[in-house]
């Protein structure tokens, strides 16, 4: 049995952002992510926004968006103290090892620490994107059955957590 990866996630650092921006994922992908440079630039200059690394021992393998702003997900209030979680996405290289469902459980113990005053993860995911709905609810996501409408790619599920 091969030992696990040491996963963590962590706000971007200067020191990451060349070689996030070089993070590629895997084809047919795109649609649902978007451009990496625009996502973490966007979340890098909004302050209701945290960008965040996701990282294997020293490299980084993957990234995500928190938005704190509370329509942001849903488009509508969710009623609870909470967060949206965007752009998620790992390298097409570091893909398929398991990494997905470990690195949103990093994400939310994340949150636990340092944002303890909320309580609910919320994200949209795609309704064709098969792998990522089973590997966030491999994560604890509970899929609400409401559909976002409007989305580049098309209807997407609501998705929660608790923290």
């Amino acid at each position: 049995m091969f030992a696990k990866p040491d996963l963590r996630v962590a706000p971007v650092k200067p020191e990451l952002v060349e070689a996030l921006r070089a993070l590629r994922v895997a084809p047919g992908q795109q649609t649902f992510v978007g451009d990496t440079g625009f996502n973490l630039d966007d979340a890098m200059r909004d302050p209701n926004s945290e960008a965040m690394a996701i990282v294997v021992g020293a490299t980084p393998v993957g990234f995500y968006r928190l938005d704190f702003a509370p329509t942001i997900v849903a488009r509508r209030s969710i009623g609870e103290a909470g967060i949206g979680l965007r752009a998620f996405f790992l390298d097409a290289g570091w893909q398929g090892r398991g990494l997905g469902t470990r690195a949103v459980q990093a994400c939310c113990e994340d949150l636990q620490a340092r944002h303890p005053d909320r309580h609910l993860l919320a994200l949209n995911v795609d309704c064709r994107n098969v792998a990522a709905i089973n590997a966030y609810r491999k994560a604890g996501f509970v899929d609400t059955g409401e559909l976002c409408l409007g989305g580049s790619a098309g209807p997407q599920h609501l998705m929660v957590r608790r923290l």
